[in-house]
């Protein structure tokens, strides 16, 4: 596997490269960064160049300005720049939850960069009919970091989506697992300060979306989460099925293996 860094206005991302074959993105969400696609990178790699990178301001990801309030356009420029680092040719997307909402933009901007696009569970937010519940919600989560902190903001978020919140790092685990789930749970500083409430606000350009290849998925254990729900409005919205996939928001950490398989099986052809 082979690590680098690339300077993007406003930050130098990091990123992972391993496999051969189609160049195939990997765009975590939230919090997360390449760790969480540590399985299915390896499990892919003898059939597609896997690409996963931090998002900026995540983890290895440094910002070189002041941070300020995070956009998908933005991110979505990011992810526009490693392509072009990358490859010439158009690439599979696989985008997690905001990662999704990433490659949504993406897509819509650069449609000649994507071969593909996997949304997995994009919130949405916009296309749902109670957003203003959703976005008065995640306002209040914002203002519980700011008052009480990054674990309460952290349980509040994480028990409204059905998810539980990333543990402490424990003694008991290897040195290098305690390393991720300490940089993750830092991760949550950036979400909750600067993404939580603007990413949710994104309205994807669905008259632009209905032209283009696009797969939204959602997990078969995801049934009404919010992320869910949102990624089914999205389907609807542009008349395309809600493609299973194992597991649930993040099937493709436990169940890594039959997620690959399914990842394969619908780029298959396309």
């Amino acid at each position: 596997m082979k690590t680098a860094k690339l300077d993007v206005p406003g930050a130098h991302l990091y990123y992972e490269i391993q496999g051969s074959g189609p160049v195939l993105l990997l765009i975590a969400g939230g919090n997360g960064d390449t760790a969480g696609f540590t399985a299915l990178s390896r499990l892919l790699a003898d059939r597609y160049t896997v690409v996963a990178y931090d998002p900026r301001g995540n983890s290895r990801s440094t910002l070189t300005e002041p941070p300020g309030p995070q956009t998908v356009e933005t991110h979505a420029e990011d992810a526009h720049l490693l392509l072009t680092e990358v490859t010439e040719h158009p690439a599979y997307v696989f985008g997690s939850s905001s990662g999704a909402l990433v490659g949504l933009d993406l897509i819509t901007r650069h449609p000649g960069q994507v071969r593909t696009l996997v949304a997995h569970e994009p919130p949405a937010v916009t296309l749902l009919t109670d957003r203003d519940h959703w976005l008065t919600f995640l306002d209040a989560v914002r203002e519980t970091y700011f008052t009480h902190g990054v674990d309460a903001a952290a349980a509040k978020f994480a028990g409204a989506m059905g998810q539980r919140p990333v543990m402490e790092p424990q003694g008991d685990l290897p040195p290098h697992v305690q390393e991720i789930i300490t940089r993750i749970r830092r991760n949550f500083d950036f979400f909750f300060a600067h993404e939580v409430t603007t990413f949710p606000r994104y309205e994807p350009d669905l008259q632009a979306l209905r032209t283009l290849p696009l797969i939204v998925a959602g997990g078969t254990a995801s049934h009404h989460q919010m992320p869910y729900e949102a990624a089914t409005s999205l389907a609807t919205h542009l008349d395309l099925p809600l493609t299973p996939f194992p597991g649930d928001h993040v099937g493709y950490i436990p169940h890594a293996g039959a997620f690959a398989e399914r990842l394969h099986e619908v780029l298959g052809g396309r």
